[in-house]
């Protein structure tokens, strides 16, 4: 039986050498130094410190060396190999100190400077009045009530007491739907709202209807052919003048100052009987400004008042063509416009600023709610 081979011919496994092992390290490190980026060192890393590197191929041979060349030839690979690999993850370090250092520099910014911003954009000021005015009532215990705009003749005219031959039947000043017989106009006034309100809500009523309206008025400064109004109607026994009066103080003090009083000057409506035009004292100079030559006034021109909309009592025969009892019940109803409203508050001067659409004009009322 023959023993262990314990021979060893150092020709026969060259590859294992010290000159032979210094190579690989030499080759490997110049590949290392010479990787200018991550790719190109993952690369580097396959190729002298994977499986198949030959460093690792020459560590796979040293198991087919006697024992008593394997410590010898063992250190020296492992030595090597530890060479490599350090030198890998030490360039390793460096680029990807590089590759942050240039992306710190590309991408830098200076927060100093002033951010670009988009615009955060602006509510339209008749949108925020509608609202301020809807909170007023909603607070004193009315509902918001809707209607729709094309709305039947019979509904804005006749059942509001607006007799067949009156002016504003005409062409003139009403926007009929396709020709005056056909029954349907885009409503001329919000005042079909508290029609409609009558005919479906139970008594009592109390509801203001804020909403677009038409009219065929040219554009001019105080004139637009589309606008918005805001009525009231309160339908309840007992009702007199001094609960309208009462009503229309407080909205009036709530819309334009504590102190503001309103006036109520005889008129003629057809749906309010008695009827009043309703004038607000001027919240600019408080009526300082009348027979006063040294203080005029321009938002009142020197008046003391400003006529705001117009209010009465509800007119027994509109009770009666919605089916409620003129004998038992009584309603008042006002109504007024809110591009008037708006231009009493906020001093615009020009109703075609309201509807050209220039965001520089709402800019200037934010975000108002």
């Amino acid at each position: 039986m023959s023993g262990p081979n314990t021979a060893f011919d150092p020709k026969q496994v060259a590859e294992l050498g010290a000159a032979a092992v210094a190579n690989m390290v030499t080759s490997a490190l110049a590949a290392v130094a010479a990787a200018t980026d991550l790719g190109l060192l993952k690369d580097v890393r396959l190729a002298h410190a994977g499986d198949r590197s030959p460093l690792a191929l020459a560590n796979r041979d040293i198991g087919a060396l006697p024992p008593a060349a394997k410590a010898e030839v063992g250190k020296r690979v492992g030595a090597a190999r530890a060479t490599v690999k350090a030198a890998i993850d030490a360039r390793q370090v460096e680029l990807e100190r590089a590759r942050d250092e240039f992306a710190l520099a590309e991408e830098f910014i200076d927060v100093t400077l002033p951010a670009g911003r988009n615009p955060l954009g602006a509510r339209h000021p008749l949108t925020t009045v509608m609202e301020r005015i809807c909170d007023v009532f909603i607070a004193m215990g009315y509902d918001i009530a809707e209607g729709p705009e094309a709305e039947a003749e019979w509904v804005n005219f006749d059942a509001l007491n607006v007799p067949p031959d009156h002016p504003a039947r005409t062409m003139q000043d009403t926007f009929y739907v396709t020709s005056p017989e056909s029954g349907v106009v885009l409503r001329t006034q919000t005042s079909p709202i508290q029609i409609r309100a009558m005919l479906e809500r139970s008594l009592p009523i109390y509801v203001v209807a804020p909403g677009r309206v038409y009219r065929t008025d040219a554009l001019d400064a105080t004139h637009t052919p589309v606008f918005h109004q805001v009525e009231g109607l309160a339908v309840d026994e007992g009702l007199t003048m001094g609960d309208l009066r009462g009503t229309l103080d407080h909205f009036a003090q709530e819309m334009f100052g504590p102190g503001i009083v309103t006036r109520l000057r005889p008129s003629y409506f057809p749906f309010t009987e008695p009827s009043a035009e309703l004038d607000v004292q001027c919240f600019v100079c408080r009526g300082a400004s009348i027979d006063n030559p040294n203080a005029p006034c321009r938002t009142c021109v020197s008046e003391g008042w400003i006529e705001w909309g117009g209010c009465g009592m509800v007119n027994p025969r509109v009770l009666q063509s919605v089916g409620i009892d003129a004998s038992k019940y009584r309603g008042f109803a006002f109504g007024m416009g809110i591009e008037r409203t708006l231009m009493f508050r906020n001093g615009v001067t020009d109703m075609r600023d309201m509807v050209e659409g220039d965001v520089r004009f709402s800019l200037a009322f934010g975000l108002e709610s």
